[in-house]
């Protein structure tokens, strides 16, 4: 799998990750270290969130697949079942 980021979402990934490790690791990490970084995480951990977005994805789908019909359904044969053009429908309460 491979994830291509444009410049500006990298530069701000690095930017997010040199951060992190400042606030939350009390570290600094230079812009070549976050990328090496970001590029690992990518490579290492991000296989784990594509393949759960397909998933997520794949349930998603099959549950629509299943109510294609109720949701794509047309009923036949309405022409008749329309009021007359010029005509008004009045709605009686129950």
């Amino acid at each position: 799998m491979s994830t291509n980021l444009s410049k500006i979402q990298q530069a701000e990934i690095v930017s997010s990750l040199q951060r992190y490790a400042a606030k939350e690791l009390d570290c600094e990490l230079g812009d070549v270290q976050a990328g090496l970084f970001l590029d690992y995480i990518l490579q290492e951990i991000g296989p784990f969130a594509y393949n759960q977005g397909v998933e997520d994805a794949k349930t998603f789908l099959a549950a629509k697949m299943e109510d294609l019909s109720g949701t794509c359904f047309e009923e036949g044969l309405t022409y008749w079942h329309k009021p007359a053009a010029g005509t008004r429908t009045v709605r009686r309460k129950p």
